[in-house]
């Protein structure tokens, strides 16, 4: 699938990670993955297909609602990570592989007896068992009660699907491609019907990034189809409504389904190359990241007040013990890398920092794995993380994820070089110029880091490292031990080689105390 991108990812299985306080991040996670019980993550789905549910119960608190499987799928998409990460020990990939086989395995049994319309695969409580669809139906007609009636069930199913998406890109299940097609199917069956009223008034209710996880599923699959269901879920009026910059644009909007509908409208012009309206949707994301950094993010990278972006420019009024939903920051940061690998701009690397180290590192307990919800910011109050198996907040399964993928971001490169984006000790593996750069950090102790090359001949590219906005001035660099003159280009210090085995570049950036006002 050609892509819109100038900048490729390195990616988790290209990157170990080293340092200690990830390196345990990890850790905690891993045992809580391998920790689920498959048969209980299946009990509503052979519930809803009407199936033997072998004595088995759902897990508890959101996972026994209306709004059960959100945290399924993020479990999915955690452990398609984990498994890909080369951090992660053999038994316990195969210990995943193993659940998530039985899973997907299980998962088409309950959708080949679907009570629904083909297709149709979900696990929240049964409102009606004559009608399995019945939460979809009722946004159709605005009951949205989430005891008794919906509680965001497209949300629900893009959690389902992109889990399904990310463990065929991850693990190479094609089985879970094929039940995220079916899924796929069933969505466009059902968008098709609607009417331009009915479609507007399906984007009203809270719909998480479907958009997003139909254009990835159209990547994965080249089914176009897929791609004409995604754009049923791109709310243009709002898309529009950002761009022209207008003040309070986004005040009361749900932000947790705001981010990600933007994050599906970036795919677009990511993956639709040949749309004649797909280079727009890239200005629409910009101008919303713009807009989320600018007038509704702490100096910690999160944002909102109880889920919800309130007036522009307000922080200060809105501090609560319920600001900077987890999820949220989850979210931005899969937005800025992408505008990153699109542009280039060091700006987003930047936030995408910021954000990582305050909000999302921030977020887990390190002695028990468990994470937050939210991040509060008035004074007075203290962290609250969640349990392990009855509370399953949305915060709960991004939590998954943001803790299986730490290494994600620290490196990207093109046909010129490799990009340092974060000075976090780690190793990685360029596939594309066949080399490893081992870093050894003490950026956060002492403003410096250490590089060194391994390679089995010269190596004729450049080493890209961000000067970050926190620098208080130019970095300085020595490769084996001289100091070298860069060039310093769009925030970057381009230190071109040629590079040889056994190499060290060495990387001082001057730090300095800032304030920032609220």
């Amino acid at each position: 699938m050609k892509t819109n991108g100038k900048i490729n990812e390195i990616g988790i299985a290209q990157v170990s990670l080293t340092e200690p306080y990830l390196t345990n991040a990890l850790e905690l996670e891993i045992e809580y993955l391998t920790s689920f019980d498959p048969d209980r993550w299946l009990a509503g789905f052979r519930e809803t297909a009407g199936l033997d549910m072998r004595g088995k119960q759902r897990y508890g608190g959101w996972e026994d609602s209306l709004i059960a499987g959100h945290a399924f799928g993020h479990y999915l998409g955690a452990c398609a990570y984990a498994y890909a990460s080369p951090d992660v020990s053999p038994a316990d990939k195969d210990k995943l592989f193993r659940d998530i086989s039985y899973i997907v395995d299980e998962l088409k049994v309950c959708q080949d007896n679907s009570k629904g319309k083909p297709g149709f695969l979900f696990c929240a409580n049964i409102i009606d068992a004559d009608n399995v669809e019945k939460q979809f139906d009722n946004v159709e007609v605005g009951k949205v009660n989430i005891i008794t009636e919906a509680w965001v069930p497209w949300y629900t199913m893009h959690k389902l699907i992109q889990g399904l998406v990310d463990v065929y890109n991850f693990m190479g299940l094609k089985s879970a491609l094929a039940v995220a097609e079916g899924l796929g199917d069933w969505t466009y069956n059902r968008a098709s019907g609607w009417s331009q009223e009915l479609n507007a008034k399906v984007l009203t209710i809270e719909y998480g990034g479907m958009n997003d996880c139909l254009y990835e599923l159209y990547a994965a699959t080249g089914n176009e189809k897929y791609a004409v269901a995604a754009h049923k879920f791109d709310e243009v009026t709002l898309f529009e409504k950002v761009l022209s910059g207008e003040k309070n644009a986004l005040t009361n909007r749900h932000a947790n389904t705001t981010i990600p509908k933007f994050i599906g409208a970036l795919k677009r012009y990511y993956y639709l190359n040949g749309e004649t309206d797909a280079s727009k949707y890239l200005e629409y994301a910009k101008a919303f990241f713009e807009m989320v950094r600018d007038r509704h993010t702490y100096i910690t990278g999160g944002n909102s007040e109880w889920e919800h972006f309130g007036e522009d420019d307000v922080l200060d009024k809105e501090r609560t013990n319920c600001n900077n939903e987890t999820c949220n920051i989850h979210n931005m940061l899969k937005l800025s890398r992408l505008l990153f690998m699109i542009s280039g701009d060091r700006c987003y690397a930047d936030f995408y920092e910021n954000a990582y180290i305050n909000s999302i590192l921030a977020s887990q307990n390190p002695e028990t794995g468990m994470t937050m919800y939210f991040q509060p910011m008035s004074t007075g109050y203290f962290k609250v993380y969640g349990e392990r198996y009855n509370k399953f907040w949305c915060c709960t399964g991004t939590g998954m994820e943001n803790f299986t993928k730490l290494g994600d971001s620290i490196y990207f490169e093109d046909e010129n070089g490799v990009y340092i984006n974060m000075y976090l000790s780690s190793e990685m593996k360029s596939r594309l110029h066949d080399f490893t750069l081992i870093q050894d950090s003490k950026v956060m102790e002492l403003g410096g880091a250490e590089f060194t090359v391994a390679a089995a001949s010269e190596l004729k590219l450049n080493l890209y490292f961000r000067i970050p906005d926190w620098a208080d001035g130019e970095p300085a660099v020595l490769v084996n031990g001289e100091r070298v003159q860069y060039k310093s280009e769009k925030g970057f210090a381009t230190v071109t080689g040629p590079f040889n085995d056994g190499d060290r570049i060495a990387l001082t950036i001057p730090m300095a105390m800032k304030a920032y006002p609220l």
